[in-house]
Formats: structure tokens, C-alpha cells, sequence
């Protein structure tokens, strides 16, 4: 009888709990059985695993095997397991020294000829395999991914005789030594190239230096969608710690191995997405878009178009920042600290206020067309704006408005400032950090508890309020927020009723 073991890692969520691949070579009919609470496609890789072994040229044992992908509770997928369970009937059966797998962790899917082809989700199990100390065997096509965790050795394997002979000590490979993934930028759209419509650039702006939510409300062709496509250009660059989740998110949802550093995402749904595609879910529980927003935008266009019920969905995620997706086994915690941009008409044909007086939409109509958007949602976004309409002019002359990197630039002396001064943007600032860092005079206090009455509006609009006239002294270079910030940031809210 013998024994071997073998780490790896599963996939649940965006995190990668740890697998230990247990072999057990036994006398008795020659038998191979699969335990652990593996799916189908685990079930299948017995088939893979004898024909990997058999046509690598070992030899596979004619002993009654039995192996175990423990935790037992933990539901294992996919074909992440095959180079593990290989690599265990191989030191089982004494063709591997079985000490040489103590110190690493192995991940990839075996053809039949024992060629080692990529898997999902490497980035968050190389994040985990640096915090446990040990060395990752992955794929050829998931080295560069996997190298993204710095300070984690990675040896790169192509073959099953590949990974023998470095086990074997006959052929050692070296580390595997990253190119490093491109920085690429894809450039966005000019904010100058935008015609007119000063009030609105200047909401982008604001939006973009605190990271604040943003309804733009207006009749058809006003610009909307135009404007929103211009945030993500305004915003600064991911850090190294939040390019690595959002890498970690792209890694499990995409079937392809990472190829360059991701940028802040742009998610765009269709108003015809399911609450599913929008939060995620799934039997196994996969990211939805606002999850593939994470740090980034999510944009909503024809926001009354969507399923009540979806949007009401994304109250939870707008406060903590993240979804937690409940089902009978278990619960999956994924990521969704993104930046809600919105746009809508203001009737069902869009023209109301109109100065053509085209809108023919009866009172009931345009009740039952808001409706659709609940109190809590809208209370959620920080700035609500009415887009106007411009007057027509197909050759404009050129503006001397900003553009996007002068614009971008007033944004991260803005967000510099937030950093150091509370650690993160103004919109996500607690109750705590709001009553010290947005500190009002006894006056100022008064004539925003007043103005707040006559408007209408709750708590929490309040305290939005004062996050979004802390951001305008930022803007500003101001320390201390003053009334004239205040007014303008109540400008950004609309009266209850």
C-alpha cells in the first residue's frame, strides 16, 4: 500500500481555498474511484489523467486506487485537478518522489497525449499559494498571469514528462522568469470634444474627484450616454493592490489567460439584463457586472427601462461595496465597490419640458414611468442633473473647455487629497470619518439642517450632501467646507415629492 499527497486549489468565487489530492494505491481489482464531492467535469478526469499517464509513456497502476479531493464538503469543478491527481498516482506508485510535492502546488488540465493546457482563475490561487509559502506548477499560457503575485516562484510546465523529470531531479527547470504584462491604455474619448454643457461637465468632474453616483436626466440626444463615456478617462490610473483584484475578477470570469494589466472597467448591461447578470449567481455562483465593475463604472443607461426588481438589487452592493450570493450549500462573497452612472428620460417619450412641446405623455403615464425607480435607489445617488438640450450646430467652432487630462489632473490632486487625509474617497467615508473630516460651523450647520427640512430630504441625503461638498472643497483646495459649497452641492439633489 501507498500514499501521496498533493495541494491544489479550488475556485469559489474570487477566492481559492486550499485542495489537498490525497492517492492511495491499494491491492485488489484494478479499480480507480473519485471522492471529495467532485462535479462532472472532475468525475471525467479519470479518463484524462489514464490516458495522460499511460501516453507520457508510465506506467499506470494495476492496483485498486482510490483518491480524495478533501476539503470533502467543498464542491470541486472543472479540469484544475488533473495535473494534481496525476502527479498523485505517479508518487503513489513510487514514479515520482512523493517529499518533492511537499513545497508545491499544482494546477492545470491534462490532454490525452499529457500536454498540460491553462485553466480559470489562476491570479487569485497564485495570490493564495504566496500566502502559504509554497511553489506553483502551472500551465505554459497561465506562467505570466501567475507572476502577476510577486515574490511567488512559478515554474511553467508544458508536459507531464516535463514536470516528472523536474521532480525526478533529471531535467530541473528554472523559475519562470516574467515578461511582464503590458500597461495598456487604450486612450478615451476627449471631454473637450463634448459641445456645450458646462453644468454637466462640471457634475462629471465632481463625480469623478469623490468617486459619487450620478443620474444624468434630459430629453433623447441631449448628450447623456456622450458625457458618461468620458468619466473613466477623468478617473486616475488602478493602484497595484486594486489592479490586482480586478485582475483577480477577470481571471475567474474570463476563459483566457490575463494579457495586459486591466484598466478601470466600463460595464455597460443592456436594460433587458436579469438581476442574475447583474449581482451573478448560477448554480455555481459566477461574478455578475457589478462585480466586473469592481473599481470601477457601471453605467445604466435608460435606467427606467430596467426590471424594478433588478435595480432594486444593487442597494445593498452600493453601501458595503460587495454581494454576498446565498445558496443551500453555501455563500459566495464577491466584490462590487463600483461607481453607479445612470442616465434616463424624464417621460415615456422623453420629451417632457421640451420647448417643442412635443410630449403628448398624460400625468399618469409619466407617475407610473418614475415609478419604476424607487425612493432608496435614488437616495443612493449622490448627484441627480438635468441635461439640456443645446442648440444645434453641426460645425461647431472648436472650445476652449477642458480636456480630459486637464480635467483628470484637477481629479487626482482631489483624490491625493482624500488619500491622505482619510484613506479612501469621500463617497465611501463612515458615519465616523463624515463627522470628522466634514466638520461644519455652528452656522453653516444650521442653514443645512434647515435647507434639508425645506427640501425635503432624509439622513442619508444629507450626509450625502456633505460628502459631496467635501469633495468640492478638495476641488477647490479648500480645507474647510464652506456655504458656498454647500449650496452647490445641494444643487446635485432633487426636493422629495
Amino acid at each position: 500500500m501507498s500514499l501521496a499527497i498533493v495541494h491544489s486549489r479550488a475556485q469559489v468565487g474570487v477566492e481559492a481555498p486550499a485542495v489537498t489530492v490525497e492517492a492511495h494505491l491499494a491491492n485488489g481489482l484494478p479499480s480507480l474511484t473519485l471522492v471529495g464531492l467532485p462535479e462532472t467535469a472532475v468525475k471525467e478526469s479519470k479518463d484524462r489523467v489514464r490516458s495522460a499517464i499511460l501516453n507520457a509513456a508510465f506506467e499506470f497502476p494495476s492496483k485498486r486506487i482510490t483518491l480524495n479531493l478533501a476539503p470533502a464538503d467543498l464542491p470541486k469543478d472543472g479540469g484544475r485537478f488533473d495535473l494534481a491527481i496525476a502527479l498523485g498516482i505517479l508518487a503513489a506508485s513510487g514514479q515520482v518522489p512523493a517529499q518533492s510535492l511537499d513545497e508545491c502546488e499544482c494546477l492545470g488540465e491534462l490532454a490525452l497525449s499529457g500536454a498540460v493546457r491553462p485553466v480559470q482563475g489562476v491570479l487569485p490561487a497564485a495570490l493564495a499559494a504566496r500566502a502559504a509559502g509554497r511553489t506553483l506548477l502551472v500551465p505554459q499560457a497561465n506562467a505570466e498571469e501567475a507572476s502577476l503575485a510577486s515574490g511567488l516562484k512559478v515554474i511553467a510546465v508544458e508536459h507531464l514528462l516535463q514536470i516528472a523529470a523536474h521532480l525526478n531531479g533529471s531535467a530541473p527547470l528554472e523559475p519562470y522568469a516574467a515578461q511582464g504584462l503590458l500597461r495598456q491604455s487604450l486612450p478615451y474619448p476627449d471631454l473637450a470634444e463634448v459641445q456645450g454643457q458646462l453644468a454637466a461637465k462640471r457634475a462629471l468632474l465632481v463625480a469623478a474627484a469623490g468617486s459619487h453616483n450620478l443620474l444624468l436626466s434630459g430629453p433623447p440626444g441631449t448628450g447623456k450616454t456622450l458625457l458618461a463615456s468620458r468619466l473613466p478617462g477623468l478617473l486616475p490610473p488602478l493602484d497595484e493592490s486594486e489592479a490586482l483584484q480586478v485582475a483577480a475578477i477577470h481571471s475567474v470570469a474570463s476563459h483566457l489567460p490575463l494579457q495586459h494589466w486591466p484598466q478601470r472597467p466600463f460595464r455597460t448591461p443592456h436594460h433587458s439584463a436579469s438581476g442574475p447578470a447583474l449581482v451573478g449567481g448560477g448554480s455555481r455562483p459566477q461574478p455578475g457586472e457589478i462585480t466586473l465593475a469592481h473599481m470601477g463604472i457601471l453605467f445604466l443607461d435608460e435606467l427606467p427601462e430596467f426590471d424594478r426588481k433588478v435595480l432594486e438589487v444593487l442597494r445593498e452592493p452600493l453601501e458595503s461595496g460587495h454581494i454576498v450570493i446565498a445558496r443551500a450549500r453555501d455563500k459566495v462573497r464577491f466584490p462590487a465597490r463600483f461607481q453607479l452612472v445612470a442616465a434616463m428620460n424624464p417621460c415615456p417619450c422623453g420629451y417632457l419640458g421640451d420647448p417643442s412641446n412635443r410630449c403628448r405623455c398624460t400625468p399618469e403615464q409619466i407617475q407610473r414611468y418614475r415609478a419604476k425607480l424607487s425612493g432608496p435607489l435614488l437616495d443612493r445617488i449622490d448627484l441627480h442633473l438635468t441635461v439640456a438640450r443645446e442648440t444645434t450646430m453641426l460645425n461647431a467652432p472648436a472650445q476652449d473647455g477642458e480636456s480630459t487630462a486637464q480635467a483628470a489632473a484637477k481629479v487626482a490632486r482631489a483624490r491625493e487629497r482624500q488619500l491622505q487625509r482619510q484613506g479612501v474617497a469621500n463617497a465611501f467615508l463612515d458615519l465616523p470619518g463624515l463627522r470628522q473630516h466634514c466638520a461644519l460651523s455652528g452656522a453653516d450647520r444650521q442653514w443645512l439642517e434647515s435647507a434639508c427640512e425645506r427640501l425635503g430630504l432624509s439622513l442619508r441625503a444629507a450626509h450625502r450632501v456633505l460628502k459631496v461638498a467635501r469633495t468640492l472643497a478638495d476641488l477647490a483646495e479648500q480645507q474647510q467646507i464652506s456655504r458656498e459649497h454647500l449650496a452647490e452641492a445641494l444643487q446635485y439633489r432633487p426636493a422629495a415629492g
